[in-house]
């Protein structure tokens, strides 16, 4: 919804200046330039990105029409699942766990928090990082530094959709500039016009710098910038897991433990100390009713 205002408030403010001074909107109608700028534009991206890009920037512009896809009920389950994996690990060892890490997907712990479970790839960090101290990985100090070397990894691959629509961005005004250009040689040629039709022309031609500019700054940057966000939302997703996985191995309590990965959240998604309380209340009645 929000990214539909914005789009209806630069389209009324661009149009009904434009209106207000006097311009009429048939010279804006110059459907050519913007098959020369929007089709520059792609083959220019298709260019200079891989299939994978491609196809993550399509996923990521999906996001941009849905919304924020990570809500505070997302990282209140994620903490709820925490807890529960803790709490088990402390009572019964990590090694009771095996069978949960191996097969989440199977495991009526992980069942039991439906919507951490659809994001396959957190899981899958989540498991492997159980898995390692399953295995004796104890030291906290390491698995931190592999933990944080592989957070930075995903962003630098989620980042990538980002660089690529920048660099599209920053290239608009350019295939813009080349859309007027054409659009001039073009009246150049009906110089022996009379001065409404080649004055016509020519302001045609000056659309395409317009619309190269418009697309760059008010549509294409702001979208990446929007984009960038999101997907420094999933990063603080695994950044969570980190602090409860490093507080846990470092010996506290599940409740603290878990009250380290809360505090990291950004504000605006951070559950309350109360709401975290209540939920792994009712994980700990959960459980002790399913044993």
């Amino acid at each position: 919804m929000k990214f539909v205002i914005g789009l209806f408030v630069i389209s009324a403010s661009m149009v009904g200046g434009y209106i207000g001074f006097g311009g009429k909107l048939s010279v804006l109608w110059q459907p050519w330039e913007v098959v020369i700028i929007g089709g520059a534009a792609i083959g220019a991206f298709i260019l200079s990105n891989s299939s994978h890009v491609i196809i993550d920037t399509g996923k990521a512009l999906t996001t941009v029409v849905r919304g924020p896809s990570l809500k505070q009920e997302d990282y209140l389950e994620l903490l709820s699942l925490l807890f529960a994996i803790f709490r088990e690990g402390k009572a019964k060892g990590i090694m009771a766990l095996e069978n949960d890490i191996e097969r989440p997907y199977e495991s009526s712990l992980f069942k039991a928090h439906p919507r951490a479970l659809e994001r396959k790839r957190a899981i899958g960090f989540l498991c492997d990082y159980l898995r390692l101290i399953s295995l004796g990985s104890e030291n906290s100090h390491e698995l931190e530094v592999l933990m944080e070397q592989e957070i930075e990894t995903l962003r630098q691959e989620k980042s990538r959709p980002v660089k690529a629509l920048n660099t599209v961005g920053e290239a608009l005004p350019a295939f813009g500039i080349i859309a007027a250009i054409l659009g001039i040689i073009k009246a150049m040629g009906y110089v022996n016009q009379s001065t409404e039709v080649l004055g016509g022309m020519i302001g045609g031609a000056l659309v395409g710098t317009f619309l190269g500019v418009l697309l760059a700054y008010a549509l294409v940057l702001p979208v990446a910038s929007l984009i960038a966000g999101q997907r420094d939302e999933t990063i603080n997703y695994y950044n969570c897991m980190k602090a409860g996985l490093i507080a846990y191995l470092n010996g506290y309590p599940p409740q603290i433990a878990i009250e380290y990965a809360r505090k990291v959240l950004f504000v605006e998604v951070q559950p309350t100390f109360d709401s975290v309380e209540k939920t792994t209340t009712e994980t700990v009645r959960a459980l002790a009713q399913a044993a």
